[in-house]
C-alpha cells in the first residue's frame, strides 16, 4: 500500500486568488499564477513567487514577489531560463504575453517593509509584510521550531536563520512581446496551452480552434501551423529530444507530430474499456535516466459523459511504435498530471476529492497517496526538480516532492518519504551469520 502524507507536507502558502499554472522559475522558487478573470468580482489575476526551502523537518515557503496582470487571467504559462534572465511566455485569453523576469541579488535596500502600491496593469507589486493577502504559512507548524531561537546550537532555527545560509533573490518583471495564438472565429478564441522545447529553441501553443502552432523562440515567430485536431487543444508537449510534439485534444485524438517534416508520426490508439469513449486529459514526457534521447510518455484519460462506475487512466507509451505499453486504472477522472526532471516519478491529480498521488514511473507502481489534498480539482503539479541546471536543488530528507495547485487558492506540497535500505554493516554482518549457519549445518550432516 502507498504511504499516505506525513504530517510535516501539506498546506504551503494560501493566495487569493484561484490557481491554474505552476512550474519552477529557479530550482528554489516557485512561481503560481492565476486570477478570477476580467469580471468585475475583485479577485486578482496575475502570478506569486515564493522561495522554498527545507528547516531540517518540513518544507517552508515565503512570498518574493507578486505581479498582477489587471483583467487578464493567466491560465497556462511556461518558462525558460537563459544565462541572464528568465522567459515567462502566459497564455492571457487568445494571445501569448512573453515577459522578462530578472533575478538580482537582494539589497540592503529590500529588507525594509516596501509600500503597499495600488495594482496596475503589467505592474509589480512588492508587498509588505502584513499588507499581502498571502498567508505566511511554514507548513502549519511554528517557524521556531527546529529548537530556542536563543539557542546557543548553530543550527538555524528560524526562517531568518535559514535564509541567510544563502543569497537572497528579488526579481524584476518586464513585459515583452504579444502574439495572437489562437484564431477561433465561432466563438470567442483561447489559449490552452504553451510550451518551450527543452533546447529553447522552439515555443508550441495550442487553444480553441484546433490549431498546433509552433514558434521560434524568443522571437515568437510563427514557423510552423498544424491543422492538428477538429476541437480545442488541451495539452502539448515535446519530446526531450525535440524531435517530436505531442497534442492532444477533445476529439479524442492523440498525435505525435515529427518537427522536422510536419507530419503525423503516430497516434495513440489503445482499447477502450467495453467500447466507451475516452478522451486524453494531459501528456507529458519524462526521460529515462535523465538521457534525452530514451524516453517514455506518458498520458491521463478520461471516460466521456456519464459512465458509472469506468474509471479514468495513467498511460505509458512506447516511443518508437506508439503503442501502450502500460495503464493503472484511477477511481476517478484526473485533471493534472507531472513527470520529473529525471523521469524517475510521475504525479497525477484527480477532478472530484482533489487527490495526489505519486507513481514510479518504470513500472506505474503508486508510492504515494495524499487523498483531499485540496477541497476542489488539483489544476497544477510540478516535482522539485534534482538536476543542478539552475543551482542547486534543496536538500531534505525525502526521496521526490511535488507540488499541487488548485482553485481552492492553496499551493500545497507532498514528499515521498526515502526508502530505507539495509545499512552496509548489518548486511555484512547479516551474510558473516549466514556463512556460519551454513558451516555449521554441513559439518552437522558430514560434506
Amino acid at each position: 500500500m502507498a504511504p499516505t502524507r506525513r504530517p510535516s507536507d501539506g498546506l504551503l502558502a494560501r493566495v487569493n486568488f484561484p490557481l491554474y499554472a505552476v512550474d519552477m522559475l529557479t530550482s528554489r522558487h516557485i512561481l503560481v499564477a492565476g486570477g478570477g478573470g476580467s469580471s468585475k468580482t475583485g479577485v486578482a489575476n496575475g502570478f506569486e513567487i515564493y522561495e522554498l526551502y527545507h528547516n531540517g523537518s518540513h518544507f517552508c515557503a515565503e512570498e518574493v514577489l507578486r505581479h498582477e496582470t489587471g483583467a487578464n487571467v493567466v491560465m497556462n504559462f511556461a518558462v525558460r531560463n537563459s544565462d541572464r534572465r528568465s522567459y515567462l511566455c502566459a497564455g492571457q485569453e487568445a494571445h501569448c504575453q512573453m515577459y522578462f523576469v530578472q533575478p538580482r541579488i537582494e539589497a540592503e535596500d529590500d529588507r525594509k517593509p516596501a509600500p503597499v502600491e495600488r495594482p496596475h496593469e503589467n505592474g509589480v507589486r512588492q508587498r509588505a509584510a502584513g499588507h499581502s493577502g498571502v498567508e505566511a504559512l511554514p507548513n502549519g507548524h511554528n517557524r521556531h521550531a527546529g529548537g530556542n531561537s536563543n539557542s546557543s546550537s548553530s543550527k538555524p532555527t528560524t526562517t531568518a536563520d535559514i535564509l541567510k545560509q544563502f543569497q537572497r533573490l528579488r526579481f524584476d518583471i518586464q513585459a515583452a512581446d504579444v502574439v495572437q495564438t489562437d484564431f477561433l472565429s465561432s466563438a470567442e478564441p483561447l489559449q490552452r496551452v504553451v510550451r518551450i522545447s527543452g533546447n529553447g529553441r522552439l515555443m508550441a501553443t495550442g487553444g480553441t480552434d484546433g490549431q498546433l502552432r509552433v514558434w521560434s523562440f524568443p522571437q515568437m515567430k510563427l514557423s510552423a501551423e498544424l491543422a492538428a485536431h477538429t476541437k480545442e487543444i488541451d495539452d502539448v508537449d515535446f519530446s526531450p529530444d525535440c524531435k517530436y510534439v505531442v497534442s492532444i485534444s477533445k476529439d479524442a485524438q492523440g498525435i505525435v507530430w515529427d518537427l522536422s517534416t510536419g507530419k503525423q508520426h503516430h497516434k495513440l490508439q489503445w482499447q477502450t474499456p467495453e467500447g466507451s469513449k475516452y478522451l486524453f486529459k494531459r501528456c507529458r514526457y519524462g526521460t529515462v535516466e535523465a538521457h534525452k534521447d530514451n524516453y517514455r510518455l506518458f498520458t491521463i484519460t478520461n471516460p466521456l459523459g456519464k459512465v458509472g462506475k469506468q474509471r479514468g487512466y495513467l498511460q505509458q507509451w512506447d516511443c518508437a511504435s506508439g503503442q501502450l505499453r502500460t495503464a493503472v486504472p484511477i477511481d476517478e477522472s484526473l485533471s493534472s498530471l507531472a513527470v520529473r526532471d529525471d523521469g524517475r516519478f510521475v504525479a497525477i491529480g484527480t477532478m472530484f476529492s482533489g487527490s495526489v498521488s505519486m507513481y514510479i514511473a518504470f513500472s506505474l507502481q503508486r508510492v504515494l497517496h495524499i487523498p483531499h489534498a485540496h477541497s476542489m480539482f488539483v489544476t497544477g503539479l510540478q516535482f522539485l526538480p534534482i538536476t543542478n541546471e539552475e543551482g542547486p536543488p534543496i536538500s531534505s530528507d525525502t526521496e521526490a516532492a511535488v507540488l499541487s495547485i488548485s482553485v481552492d487558492n492553496k499551493v500545497c506540497i507532498h514528499s515521498l518519504p526515502q526508502r530505507r535500505t539495509i545499512p552496509a554493516w548489518l548486511a555484512i554482518v547479516f551474510m558473516i551469520v549466514m556463512i556460519f549457519v551454513v558451516f555449521v549445518f554441513c559439518s552437522y550432516i558430514g560434506i
